[in-house]
């Protein structure tokens, strides 16, 4: 946790994109969101793709762990926002964008009790094995019956090039989602082409999924 703070403070954060994510742009109407509806976005960072979403007049909730990640969101998009303070959280807050910095495992049931539906980037990704358990498990008992996840994930040999973003195969996205939701494959492709950095280390696929779930 305190490396992923000093990956902000030293701003390496290559992850981090000027526009938002394609795959969000092609398959967020899997969602099937009304206006006003609210998204939640786990690990969150300053994510570009929180802009998107609000620009398609839904309201959105992030977590993200460093209190700079939260505040550089606001300020480089030039967005005005107040801060609260709740016990286990600082809260930065505009008119339809809310990041809850702190922990993700210390968020209840009563944080997204609006939210319907879930898009998950660079959330399970960024996770190593023992905590994508956790944090499946802790997903499933925080938001509502009925709620969507669009989940991206991406697969390469672990053992070439270390994560994060870590490799999520197929099986264990099956795995970790198969007791309480359904599951669905939207697409699975090679994208090596597009990635120098796998390619440097003599990477020779990294399968790029995206799936969307509901919760039953």
């Amino acid at each position: 946790m305190t490396d992923w703070i000093q990956r902000w403070k030293d701003n390496k954060i290559g992850w981090h994109r000027d526009e938002p994510n394609s795959k969000l742009i092609e398959f967020v109407s899997c969602l099937q969101l009304n206006t006003g509806d609210t998204v939640f976005v786990p690990l969150c960072g300053k994510s570009k793709d929180m802009i998107y979403l609000a620009q398609q007049g839904y309201k959105v909730i992030g977590v993200e762990l460093s209190a700079l990640a939260a505040e550089q969101f606001f300020t480089d998009n030039k967005i005005a926002y107040q801060v609260s303070q709740e016990e286990d959280f600082k809260i930065y807050a505009s008119e339809n964008i809310t990041i809850y910095s702190g922990d993700f495992f210390k968020l209840t049931r009563q944080h997204l009790v609006i939210v319907e539906a879930v898009y998950d980037r660079a959330a399970l990704i960024a996770l190593p094995a023992g905590l994508r358990v956790k944090y499946a498990q802790h997903l499933y008992s925080i938001i509502v019956k009925g709620c969507r996840i669009l989940l991206l994930t991406l697969n390469y040999p672990q053992s070439k090039i270390s994560g994060p973003p870590y490799a999520v195969n197929k099986d264990e996205v099956a795995s970790l989602y198969n007791d309480g939701f359904e599951c669905q494959l939207l697409q699975c492709f090679n994208d090596i082409k597009n990635e120098p950095k796998f390619q440097r280390e003599n990477v020779d696929f990294i399968e790029k999924a995206t799936y969307c779930l509901r919760k039953y």
